[in-house]
């Protein structure tokens, strides 16, 4: 188990990073200490807020009171609620914080479940928590629990995991040495299962990877050759090939990272979370510029791939949380080229029952900065239907046709 210890100022930031993944029903609150409960047992910004302001003296003097730890547990332990409450709680006792109040929530934005935790660092008369090596002690007490609770020694397998990951930049020399590193990076930290979704990973770290087919001495080859690239995607020097950079980015290695890829995300369920977080901002988003601020804004940089015309035909999201490379089309229909086509030229071309007359306004009410009219808004409420739980009951009863009367049959007197 891997903790993570930060300090500052903002306990506004600290509360509201949390409680947003609550409110997107992608995290929980597990614990409280000293901090009051409504009677609902829900917990608001405000409310929190009041309540560790009551434990804060008038004359502050710390610059950053607040604290905001996140415990993570390695990926192969299965952990209940409350046994996460339960580890939350004996950490804050062994690193001081006992009598502090404090907030932990579960995140479940990503397949690890992991707990953040919010507190202030000094007490009520004004005096500092100790903070005398608070890493090494958090150290010691991430073992100790390891060892009570039978969990993974996850750290240094966890740090192997995330190795720094870096663009290449041709004008800084020894291109094949960054592409090296960089690849490798890549390829040992995302899953992704097609070519196509290993290409686009690629494209954001200035490097572009090009497969190559041929024969040798009447035998089919495959290959892949990697170039740098400026950040336009323009290409930057001589190519170079796959087997000058290692095996480990070659062909059949990449074909077969490319199948156990698609075996952990279905098994580890892995597109849930990107799956909710795109719906959520195709939801809010007004336009394609909004859409890709606010999805890099939550860990998803997005990349979409058109014609000369302009006109979208396929879209990759690349999620940096659970490190998982998605073709808009494996979320399902509704993250399809053709619907962010319409999405973000104002315009709705699914039948949804609407009249001639309705269609014809929507087309009217275009709008070439890309941002939705209130029609087109409702149809595109409508089309996400399925990430609000709605149903399939037309808004309108006048736009369904009502069915005819079948006219009874005067039987024929004999």
């Amino acid at each position: 188990m891997v903790a993570k210890i930060s300090v500052g100022s903002s306990l506004f930031g600290a509360l509201s990073y949390n409680q947003n993944k609550v409110d997107e029903e992608q995290g929980k609150v597990l614990l409280s200490n000293r901090m009051f409960e409504s009677e609902d047992g829900n917990f608001s910004i405000r409310r929190c807020m009041e309540c560790f302001d009551m434990h804060l003296p008038a004359d502050l003097k710390t610059e950053k009171p607040i604290i905001h730890i996140s415990l993570n547990p390695h990926p192969d332990d299965v952990l209940s609620d409350s046994q996460l409450a339960d580890i939350a709680k004996e950490y804050m006792d062994k690193l001081g914080y006992s009598n502090q109040p404090y907030m932990v929530y579960k995140h479940e934005d990503i397949a690890r479940h992991h707990i953040h935790i919010v507190s202030i660092r000094v007490d009520e008369t004004g005096k500092k928590i100790n903070d005398k090596f608070e890493h090494i002690r958090s150290k010691q007490i991430t073992r100790e629990l390891e060892q009570k609770y039978g969990l993974h020694p996850a750290e240094k397998k966890q740090a192997a995991e995330r190795p720094e990951l870096k663009k290449v930049y041709y004008r800084a020399g020894d291109v094949k040495h960054q592409l090296s590193n960089t690849v490798k990076a890549l390829v040992g930290s995302y899953r992704f299962q097609s070519f196509t979704e290993y290409k686009a990973l690629l494209s954001i770290y200035n490097v572009q990877a090009e497969e190559v087919k041929g024969e040798v001495n009447g035998k089919p080859y495959n290959g892949i050759v990697y170039s740098a690239t400026n950040d336009k995607g323009e290409k930057q020097g001589n190519p170079f090939k796959s087997s000058s950079l290692g095996k480990s980015v070659g062909y059949e290695a990449t074909q077969r990272h490319i199948k156990k890829s698609a075996k952990d995300i279905q098994d580890k369920n892995l597109k849930e979370r990107t799956r909710r977080t795109v719906g959520a901002v195709m939801k809010s988003a007004r336009s394609r510029e909004q859409f890709i601020t606010d999805l890099k804004g939550k860990g998803i940089d997005v990349l979409f791939r058109q014609n000369d015309t302009g006109r979208i035909y396929g879209v990759t999201f690349i999620d940096h949380e659970n490190r998982t490379v998605l073709n808009g089309s494996r979320l399902g229909k509704d993250f399809s080229a053709n619907v962010f086509n319409d999405l973000f030229s104002g315009s709705r071309t699914l039948v949804t029952g609407n009249s001639k007359a309705e269609m014809q306004e929507h087309k009217q009410g275009n709008n070439p900065t890309g941002h939705l009219s209130e029609g087109t808004g409702k149809a595109v409420a409508g089309l996400f239907g399925l990430l609000s739980g709605g149903n399939d009951t037309p808004p309108d009863n006048s736009q369904v046709p009502s069915p005819k009367k079948k006219k009874k049959k005067k039987q024929r007197r004999i």
